[in-house]
């Protein structure tokens, strides 16, 4: 390991610090269960309009979505970022506000299956069952790309074992989420924002400068083609195109349909502070999101101009999405000032990887401890008992997903498109229900849960491998099926009682 190595990992070691120490501070303000697991509801407008975004972009941001630019060209990165721009938006403007208002009136819930639970009075807890395993099956793979992202990182620059790099980050994000609860996981995402951030705008800085300016990188996404058109894909292997039709582009714009269900970002919703502050947060959130897609896709077109130069090898397949490992490590070779920087970047990926995956295991912790073993089982824990098992619940998660993100050959962009198309087609819509249509009940809930999940299953390994018009993004069809599914049972089973429909005018009365 060279010295400017030492210097990139000295940075990165000092960052992981920062995190840890963070944890031990959040722990000593996080008294219980509800602190754990909702920070108090004690959440600034910043920390929760950046750490909900900073949640929401994982590892996709800094790896994901370059890798796609890089190679195929803008259509596909483009109308993908276009869709969760409006859907960051949107969901900050109908629900952020509404949710927290309702998941605390509905007995204070503290998780979304709480707030499913109690929004329909499911005194048997069955829609709040079948919600957190749910949360299990699509937040446990979710998770181990991060992982697996983390491993990914340090293998390629350092040329550490790829499985012991994982294991080393994976203990590092478990620390200070099993010590600090929300409270840390919303400060960290906090801080690896602003990082994030800055690793952007320096990589992109840096990687014009080594493809020989912008006039460079421009004359290099013109020469590809359909690389800069909005309805081609370029095909990196033939150096041909491929159509990017009008039904693609609707299927890729539904990423934003993703938003209404995704529990760490809800999370964040229920945990603000004071409702009344949530345009404040909404215009941070939207501000950044679409600054962040934009400057992650130019990335990818910049790498592609880079490689061209020669500077770094041509990346191919899942290796595309390590296009920005491979401008730092051309970065850190300048000098030990440059590779102190790099170190910064690589520390911003680490921080779009720990930003997600310790709010994901928050969640699928919650949805053990709170609701399948205390809300399903019904088994009374006193208050330092729920906090054991919540730490211990979530230590069982994480070593479950370092299993699973074992095999490194995985891409990081495709196992969140799935995820993400479960929680948007499952949650979503009931999201949507329980906020906005007081006719729509347990019955309807339930069906719309279970018919999303099943559609995202089948179309995503029956329907869409027929290729053609069935080549649609499972998360849309999945989406529509639940709706139909939620109003029809709905309509056609008992309406809600009084007391409920007059707990919806309540909410919906609120300033």
């Amino acid at each position: 390991m060279t010295k400017n190595d030492i210097a990139m990992l000295v940075t990165i070691i000092c960052y992981l610090a920062v995190m840890v120490t963070v944890g031990i501070w959040s722990s000593k303000r996080t008294k219980d269960v509800k602190d754990f697991y909702l920070g108090g509801r004690k959440l600034g407008h910043i920390v929760t309009a950046m750490s909900a975004e900073a949640s929401d972009m994982s590892s996709w941001l800094l790896m994901g979505l370059p890798g796609v630019a890089y190679l195929s060209g803008i259509a596909d990165a483009s109308w993908t970022a276009i869709g969760l721009a409006v859907g960051t938006y949107i969901n900050w403007l109908i629900v952020a506000k509404r949710l927290r208002n309702y998941s605390h009136t509905c007995n204070n819930s503290i998780t979304i299956p709480d707030f499913f639970s109690n929004r329909y009075r499911d005194s048997k807890n069955i829609l709040m069952g079948i919600a957190a395993v749910i949360i299990l099956i699509f937040f446990i793979p979710y998770t181990a790309s991060g992982f697996a992202a983390c491993g990914k990182l340090f293998s390629a620059l350092f040329g550490i074992n790829y499985h012991a790099a994982m294991i080393v980050s994976a203990v590092i994000i478990i620390c200070y989420t099993s010590i600090g609860g929300f409270l840390a996981a919303s400060t960290t995402d906090l801080i690896q924002s602003i990082v994030m951030t800055i690793a952007l705008l320096i990589i992109v800085g840096f990687g014009v400068y080594s493809a020989g300016g912008f006039a460079a990188v421009a004359d290099n996404a013109q020469s590809l083609a359909g690389y800069l058109s909005f309805d081609k894909l370029h095909d990196a292997v033939t150096g041909g195109t491929s159509d990017y039709g009008f039904i693609k582009i609707v299927s890729t714009l539904a990423w934003g349909l993703g938003y209404f269900g995704m529990p760490h970002i809800l999370l964040r919703f229920m945990a603000i502070e004071d409702s009344s502050k949530v345009k404040v947060s909404r215009r941070i959130a939207s501000v950044w999101v679409v600054i962040s897609l934009a400057v992650a896709i130019f990335i990818g077109i910049v790498g592609n101009a880079v490689t061209s130069t020669g500077k770094i090898g041509v990346l191919e397949g899942s290796d595309s999405e390590t296009i920005v490992i491979q401008l730092s490590s051309l970065l850190s070779k300048t000098n030990i000032g440059a590779a102190l920087i790099a170190g910064l970047i690589i520390a911003g990926i680490l921080a779009s990887t720990m930003s997600t995956s310790d709010s994901q295991l928050l969640a699928a912790s919650s949805s053990v401890s709170e609701n399948i073993i205390g809300g399903v089982f019904k088994v009374k824990l006193s208050q330092k008992a729920s906090m054991i098992t919540a730490r211990l619940v979530l230590v069982v998660i994480a070593v479950t997903s370092v299993i699973i993100a074992w095999d490194k050959n995985s891409s990081v962009f495709q196992i969140v498109s799935f995820a993400w198309a479960g929680f948007g087609a499952t949650f979503g819509p009931i999201v949507l229900a329980a906020l906005f249509w007081k006719r729509s009940n347990k019955y309807g809930a339930i069906a719309g849960l279970i018919s999303g999940g099943i559609t995202v299953f089948v179309w995503k390994y029956l329907v869409r491998p027929l290729g053609g018009g069935w080549d649609i993004y499972e998360l849309l069809p999945a989406f529509i099926v639940a709706c139909l599914f939620i109003v029809v049972v709905s309509l056609v089973t008992k309406a809600p009682e009084k007391e409920i429909t007059n707990e919806f005018e309540a909410v919906k009365a609120m300033k």
